[in-house]
């Protein structure tokens, strides 16, 4: 379209197809550009945290996300009845649909987004892989042919050679997506990528790549207005990945030249131009150790990681959207971007990463942190001259997140929680600004992967800059939690719940005075139920050279299984505690749920290399033995969720290990194994069940092997 074909679109409203975290983003920008937002909302998101930010919210019907936020007809419904001007769809759910960005153009509302054509093609790796060699962006050898038959596929392989990936045509996330090795495996392979395609995106169309190993992942920002002038923002670098999911994303890349960029920023232009884009996008490369970089696929949204290029670059990237899709010029020149200091940003999930990194529900009880919002950092919305990068000015932490103290986490959506975004004028500092962060943070009520990340930036390998797409794997023993770090917080726990609980405790004030008993026992459990419960006993003990009496701050030793504490007591609040251990003076924040016999302390603990969270559960008045472990039959659910399969039935008899129920949770199916060998005594739920975490299912009568 050329310039005097230059149309702008009036609107004032912006309706945000969304939930959690982005949708907060998105609002705040909309806001401070003085838009009216309005935000949409499934069932269990009636008081959520982008629902209280908008000026105007619309209820969508259901829970699911098929059922509220993925149904094109209820959001096109929603504009209607608000009067929205314009859709943001974030990203994710309807962000790269071409059904739902041609059903907006059909009503009359402003899609921001790209073109619906561009979209059909980039969410195909086939069709977008065809494209990009026409348009001469670099591509890994491969197959990418219309012909889908085994033994095409096959020939295909053996002439690319092994190993080489499978792709799902259609895909994202690593579904449809498998590594062979060799030939014999290449056959069982294609058919278990096939059918997870065809289950995930109804489609088992697949291409066959060259195997790049262990590459980084570098992606280039793009914006391009409706007249044909496309820039580039610099790249990202997202090679810390698990199960091919970003976990940490900085940026400028701690490896890529001035010349690179330059490079692949141009070939990020044409892969763009070459599919007549506008708007926000992202072209992903695989960058191999020689420097050769390939194209791997294009996001046509914003991704995730954007807030990494606004620090660097000063851009409201969200800004720049709205105003391409209102039809105004892009007034920024290539020359104009120039990236300015440093930003590293981690992705906050509710999951369990001793356990799998299963995913989480449950209550907010508390969420504290330090970090600016975006709508306090200053960025650039006034695009007609050369921006300034906020890290480069300053060094900080911004959060963006989506939900508040008090909420509920249901077992429906995504478990990312947040995104924390470290930054300052070098790598370094905005590493550190990152991990102070991460350790000042608090969050409890269910189980994070916060000390997961804050490991991740303690890590050598991570400091030096040398991580490529297979650094969690390589690393993973080095970034667990030590079992004595544990024990700490064991102890910590039981002394809280033993101040906090006994009427006589009430004597320690802030002078310390204490009129308690001189010792007692108290059992914990772990939050994770696979974990025994554990006795520990407190004993109030006389410093050298004093009586009790006499001491005015009283000192406890907490003994467990895991050894011994002393803690002097300086104070208690009535959220926190401060201690004194091993001449280290460290306050311990906490929260105390539930009733008597039944109580649960949720605690920071402040370790010499991490903080770390952690919740106890006093099961001393329990009738049953709290230090029964593992194989007592019983069997619970590991997280609120959907019972999709029972495979046993009451009375059958059933072996350890064996598959008793699948259940389903944030888009992610669990399995629930016998822990014990016997007959099924008891099946308290069927398939479609929707049940909570630590729900008892069924009960298994032990049988002897004898």
């Amino acid at each position: 379209m050329s310039d005097s074909e230059a149309k702008v679109h009036q609107f004032d409203s912006i309706l945000v197809a969304n939930r959690g975290e982005i949708a907060c983003r998105v609002i705040r920008t909309a806001q401070r550009l003085g838009y009216r937002a309005i935000a949409v909302y499934s069932e269990p998101d009636a008081d959520a945290a982008h629902v209280r930010l908008a000026d105007e919210a619309y209820a969508l019907q259901g829970s699911t996300s098929s059922e509220s936020y993925l149904d094109i007809a209820q959001i096109v419904a929603a504009c209607e009845a608000t009067g929205a001007g314009a859709v943001h769809p974030g990203y994710g759910f309807l962000s790269e649909n071409t059904a739902f960005a041609s059903a907006c153009e059909a009503a009359g509302v402003i899609f921001i987004g790209p073109p619906a054509a561009a979209i059909e093609l980039m969410g195909s790796k086939r069709l977008s892989k065809v494209a990009m060699l026409k348009a001469g962006v670099p591509c890994i050898p491969g197959y990418e042919d219309a012909a889908q038959d085994t033994e095409t596929l096959k020939s295909a392989a053996d002439a690319i050679g092994y190993p080489l990936m499978i792709k799902a045509s259609a895909g994202g996330g690593g579904r449809g997506m498998r590594l062979v090795q060799k030939a014999a495996d290449f056959e069982a392979q294609l058919k278990t990528a096939r059918s997870e395609a065809l289950n995930a995106f109804g489609s088992d169309e697949v291409i066959l790549e060259k195997a790049v190993i262990e590459p980084r992942h570098i992606e280039i920002q793009v914006m391009a207005d409706r007249y044909g002038h496309t820039i580039h923002l610099g790249e990202r670098d997202c090679s810390i990945q698990r199960r091919h999911q970003k976990v940490v994303e900085e940026a400028p890349s701690p490896v890529v030249s001035e010349a690179l960029r330059q490079q692949m920023g141009e070939a990020a232009v044409r892969a763009a131009s070459s599919c007549g884009y506008f708007g926000a996008g992202t072209v992903e490369f695989l960058l191999d150790r020689s420097g050769s970089f390939y194209f791997l696929e294009m996001n046509t949204r914003l991704q995730v990681e954007h807030p990494v290029t606004e620090m660097v670059t000063g851009l409201d990237l969200v800004a720049m959207q709205i105003e391409v899709a209102a039809g105004r010029q892009l007034k920024l020149q290539q020359s104009d971007i120039v990236l300015r200091g440093h930003a590293i940003e981690v992705r906050v999930y509710a999951e369990d990463p001793s356990r799998d990194f299963l995913p989480q529900t449950g209550h907010i009880a508390l969420w504290q942190h330090q970090g600016k919002s975006v709508d306090e950092l200053g960025l650039i919305t006034d695009f007609s001259g050369a921006p300034t990068a906020v890290a480069a000015r300053s060094g900080g932490l911004r959060v963006d997140d989506g939900f508040l103290s008090g909420q509920t986490i249901s077992p429906y959506y995504d478990p990312m929680l947040a995104k924390v975004i470290g930054f300052g004028p070098d790598r370094e500092t905005a590493r550190r600004h990152l991990l102070k962060g991460l350790d000042n943070m608090t969050l409890f009520g269910l189980t994070s992967n916060l000390s997961f990340l804050s490991s991740i930036l303690r890590n050598s390998e991570f400091i030096s800059g040398r991580t490529t797409t297979a650094f969690l794997q390589q690393q993973s023993q080095a970034l667990g939690v030590e079992q004595d770090e544990a024990g700490l917080a064991l102890a910590l726990a039981a002394l809280v719940i033993y101040l906090k609980s006994d009427p006589r405790a009430a004597g320690l004030k802030a002078s310390g005075a204490l009129a308690i008993p001189v010792a007692s026992n108290i059992i914990l459990q772990a939050e994770d139920s696979e974990t025994s419960a554990q006795a520990v006993r407190i004993r109030r003990i006389a410093a050298a050279g004093q009586t009790r009496q006499q001491q005015s701050e009283p000192i406890f030793e907490v003994t467990a299984e895991h050894g011994r504490h002393e803690f002097r007591v300086l104070t208690t609040e009535a959220d926190a505690i401060m201690v004194v251990i091993d001449r280290r003076r460290i306050r311990v924040p906490f929260i105390m749920t539930g009733p008597e016999g039944g109580r649960s302390v949720w605690l920071k603990v402040r370790e010499v290399s991490h903080t770390s969270h952690h919740a106890f559960t006093d099961v001393t008045r329990q009738r049953k033995s709290a230090t029964a472990s593992v194989g007592d039959g019983r069997i619970y659910a590991s997280m609120d969720g959907l019972v999709i399969a029972a495979h046993a039935s009451e009375g059958d008899i059933v072996k350890q290990g064996e598959l008793l129920f699948t259940l389903e949770a944030m888009k992610i199916e669990h399995p629930l194994t016998a822990n014990a060998s016997g007959r099924l005594a008891a099946v308290h739920v069927s398939a479609g069940a929707q049940v909570k975490g630590r729900q008892l299912l069924a009960e298994i009568e032990i049988q002897s092997d004898e």
